[in-house]
C-alpha cells in the first residue's frame, strides 16, 4: 500500500534533494581524487556519497529506496564525478564549495524528516533520521577515503542538520504548512552551518574531569 504523500512538501524542496545528492556526489568525487584514485573510483564514491544517506534512510522507513526507482538520481552523481575530473581542482578548494555544501546539508536533513513522517515515524525518530540523511553518505566517504569523519569536525556540522530536522518536525507539529516549514527549517539549518563557516563556532569539546 502507497504511503500517504503528506510528506511531499511543495516543488521547491524535491530541487533542493536533488541540488543535495549532486553536491554530496562531488564531495565524494573531490575525496577520491585527492587520494589519486581512477575516474571510476571517483564515480564510486559520488554514488555512495550521494545517496547514502538517503539509502540508509530507506530501508529504515521501510520505503523504496529512492535511486533505485528514479532515473535520475545516479546519472546526478556520475556527472558530478565527470564535472569534478574534468574541472580545475581549484574550482572545489574555495568557500563557494562550503557554502553550497551547507545548502545540502540543510535541505537533505529537512526532506529526510518530512518523507519519515510521511511513512509514519514517530516525529523524534523522524528527526534523527533527518539527521542520518544529511550525514551519512559523509561519514561513508570518510571512512572510505580514511580521512577524519565530519562526526569529529569541531565546527557545527551535524548540529546544523539536527536543527533543519528538528525544526521542521516541530513547526509540522504545529500545522504549519508544510512548504513553510521546509523553507524556514532550510534556512534555520543553512543559517546556523553559515555562522559556523563564517566566525568558526563550535561547540565545546569534552576536557575531562577535574
Amino acid at each position: 500500500m502507497t504511503p500517504p504523500v503528506a510528506w511531499q512538501i511543495g516543488p521547491l524542496l524535491p530541487w533542493l534533494d536533488l541540488l543535495s545528492v549532486a553536491v554530496f556526489a562531488a564531495t565524494g568525487a573531490v575525496a577520491a581524487t585527492r587520494a589519486g584514485q581512477t575516474l571510476v573510483t571517483a564515480m564510486f564514491f559520488a554514488l555512495i556519497t550521494g545517496v547514502g544517506g538517503g539509502t540508509l534512510r530507506d530501508l529504515l522507513i521501510d520505503a523504496p529506496v529512492f535511486w533505485v526507482h528514479d532515473r535520475v538520481v545516479a546519472g546526478i552523481c556520475i556527472g558530478a564525478a565527470l564535472t569534478v575530473w574534468l574541472t580545475p581542482e581549484r574550482w572545489w578548494q574555495g568557500k563557494l564549495f562550503a557554502w553550497l555544501d551547507a545548502v545540502g546539508l540543510a535541505a537533505y536533513a529537512v526532506f529526510g524528516a518530512a518523507k519519515s513522517m510521511g511513512f509514519g515515524i514517530p516525529p523524534v525518530p523522524a528527526a534523527v533520521l533527518g539527521i542520518v540523511n544529511a550525514c551519512a553518505g559523509g561519514i561513508i566517504r570518510d571512512m572510505l577515503a580514511n580521512e577524519p569523519s565530519i562526526l569529529m569536525r569541531p565546527e557545527l556540522y551535524v548540529t546544523a542538520a539536527a536543527l533543519a530536522a528538528a525544526t521542521y518536525v516541530t513547526l509540522h507539529q504545529f500545522d504549519t504548512p508544510s512548504f513553510a516549514a521546509a523553507i524556514i527549517a532550510t534556512f534555520a539549518g543553512f543559517g546556523l552551518r553559515g555562522a559556523a563557516l563564517h566566525w568558526r563556532i563550535a561547540l565545546p569539546a569534552y576536557r575531562g574531569k577535574r
